[in-house]
């Protein structure tokens, strides 16, 4: 399951896993975002927060993910990995050699930090 908050006026999606990740989250996660690139153009920041990656459902939850990326990644400007999980902490190393957002990783404690990088537009 995954909990979302969307900041229109900072364009700002703020994503925080809570059990492990279904195909329903995504379809709920791209009808309240879908709407909002298609009137802006993109959003300007994505705020992952976890404090452990908690997976997949199934093998169904695990390709809507990916197709989430795939379809996304190109209208996001920066990307923030908030969480002291291992998994996610790698995660700027991993994307940056697929999406075109630029990928930070802060510790879980700093959200705060998190939150002023990606505000910080341009």
């Amino acid at each position: 399951m995954i909990r979302y908050e969307l900041n229109p006026d900072e364009g700002i999606l703020i994503v925080t896993p809570e059990a492990p990740l279904e195909s329903t989250d995504f379809e709920r996660l791209a009808s309240e975002v879908d709407p909002y690139i298609e009137k802006t153009g993109k959003l300007h920041g994505l705020l992952i927060q976890a404090e452990s990656f908690p997976g997949w459902q199934d093998f169904g939850g695990m390709v809507s993910h990916l197709k989430f990326v795939k379809n996304h990644h190109k209208d996001i400007e920066k990307i923030a990995a908030v969480s002291d999980s291992g998994f996610l902490s790698i995660l700027p190393r991993i994307t940056n050699h697929f999406v075109k957002a630029e990928v930070r990783h802060f510790d879980y404690s700093d959200k705060e930090k998190a939150l002023e990088w990606l505000s910080n537009k341009g």
